[in-house]
Parts: C-alpha cells; structure tokens; sequence
C-alpha cells in the first residue's frame, strides 16, 4: 500500500470475536494496526506488552488500537497471559485490544508485510515482519513503517510520528528533524507569502542560507502547549520506567552460563 490510498475494510477474525468491517469498527477514530511474527516469541512479547501498558497514551490522542499476527484465537488468548505478566497490567482488567487471527496470511500478503527473511519454525512459510500502519479517519493510510523481524519497535517514535501527523492535518506545518511536541514547526513551501499574516499571526522566521532562498521559515508550535507539555512528560517517565531487559537473577544466570 501507497500513503493516501484507502486502507482495505478487511472482515477480521480476531481472539474477541469477529469485526465484520475494519471501516466500522474504526468509526471516526484514527487507528493503528501493529503486526508481529508469532505468539510466544521474545521481542513480540516485549512490543504487544509495552503497547498494552501505554494504552492510555494511544487512547488519548484517539487512536484505536489493533495487532496481528498469523495464529489463531486460543494461541492469542493464551499468550495474553504471559504479555499481562511481563508488562505487569492489572489482573481482572480488560486487554486493551483485539489481535487478528490472520492464519491463511491472507491480510499480510495482501498489505505487503511478510518477511522473507523470517520462516515459520513449524512450517517453513514466511511470517509478517514488525508492520506499523495508521489510518486516518478519511480511512486512508498516514504512516505505514516496516521493521525487520530482529529489531523491536521504539514506542516512543511511533507517538511521536502520530503526535506530528495530527498536528499537520489541521495547521499548514511540517515537523522537523528530531521535533517534540511543543517544539518549533516548519511553515509548508505551500505556504504563500501572502498567506503568512492571515495562517501564522504571530509571525514566523526565516533561517538565512547560502543560497538566498528564503524557504526554511518557523513558526511556534500551533497546537496545545500545555498538552504537548503533558504528552512529553509522560513519554520520558515511561521511557525511564519501562526498560526491557530481563529480571536481574536471569542476568547473573546468563553470566556464570
């Protein structure tokens, strides 16, 4: 898939039951689809738990949530379990979201996501790589972003990318290079410069180049300060909170191993 096309309205079985549509179940809500390889395997289970610990964070800026992989409802629910017990969610609280039984591949193949590099130990077939995909509540693809079955997702990245497709969608903005929430923001090249006064009324600046050409122009950040503030500040708690690395006895194990 291509950014802008319409995402599929795929029928999906998933370990809470049937969606008949993706379209409906997403209603006027972003969404974001997470793949992973399989059920019971290291990595995923640190992504699939550290996702489910910072549900809120997605919840909040509107996102609805959904995984993926190619087993089937029983092997999702028991690995339920172990991602409750790594992530330390609540006990007796609902898993914050469905995952997709996609058994025949047949959603992976057809949005482009197997790995040919990572095999079924079972049988040999290629397993879907780490995918990101969000979808606007036009129904069309915003970010789609691939990663090899040896590299875990960075969380924090993706919310930030999501916190920067949100805000462009309603200001005539562009995010830097290594941008924040909060942070200053790019005035568009689509941006007349007649235009600037009425889009940007307390002013922008321009970064003086070499060339003479006066298309790196700034402006404050357009959005909720004080949100973009919050939403900051909570990202670096749980990156300083949630660190993956396994329990301190298994690393003395490993190291007299």
């Amino acid at each position: 898939m291509r950014l802008g096309d319409v995402f599929p309205d795929f029928h999906l079985k998933t370990n809470e039951g049937n969606i008949p549509s993706f379209h409906a179940w997403m209603g006027d809500s972003w969404a974001i689809l997470f793949s992973h390889p399989a059920d019971f395997t290291p990595i995923c289970t640190t992504e699939l738990s550290e996702i489910a610990f910072r549900a809120e964070e997605f919840l909040k800026r509107g996102l609805k949530m959904i995984a993926l992989s190619c087993e089937g409802p029983d092997s999702h629910n028991k690995w339920i379990e172990d991602l409750r017990a790594y992530g330390n969610l609540p006990p007796g609280k609902p898993f914050p979201y469905p995952i997709i039984c996609d058994e025949n591949r047949d959603i992976a193949v057809r949005l482009g996501m197997l790995d040919p590099v990572a095999k079924s130990s079972r049988d040999a077939i290629a397993l879907p790589c780490r995918a990101v995909f969000v979808i606007g509540p036009d129904k069309t693809l915003k970010l789609s972003i691939l990663y090899p079955a040896s590299t875990g997702r960075n969380i924090n990245e993706i919310l930030r990318v999501v916190d920067s497709l949100q805000l462009t969608v309603t200001h005539k903005v562009g995010t830097p290079v290594n941008w924040q929430p909060g942070d200053k923001c790019i005035v568009l090249p689509s941006v007349a410069a007649k235009d600037v006064s009425k889009l940007f009324p307390n002013g922008i600046q321009t970064t003086p180049l070499p060339s003479g050409k006066e298309y790196l122009r700034w402006t404050e950040y357009p959005g909720d300060k004080e949100r973009s503030r919050r939403s900051t500040a909570r990202i670096a708690h749980k990156s300083k909170v949630r660190i993956s690395r396994p329990p301190s006895e298994q690393v003395a194990r490993l190291s007299s191993g």
